[in-house]
C-alpha cells in the first residue's frame, strides 16, 4: 500500500485473492479509526499514520 500498489497488484504480488487484501485493508482502516469519507483517502492517511509511527 505504501508502494501505491492497488488491491489487485498486492494479491498478487502476496499470491493471495484481492477479497483477502480488501479485507485487512479495512482492519487496518478500522484500527487507525479511519471512516469513510468522501473528503479523505483512507490508503493515504495509513501510509501517513505508518510512516509517523516509525518516527
Amino acid at each position: 500500500m505504501a508502494q501505491g500498489r492497488t488491491n489487485a497488484a498486492i494479491a498478487g504480488r502476496l499470491v493471495v485473492t484481492e477479497r483477502a487484501i480488501a479485507k485487512h485493508t479495512a482492519n487496518i482502516f478500522a484500527k487507525l479509526g479511519l471512516e469513510v469519507s468522501d473528503d479523505d483517502n483512507r490508503r493515504v492517511l495509513a501510509v501517513l499514520a505508518y510512516l509517523d509511527h516509525g518516527r
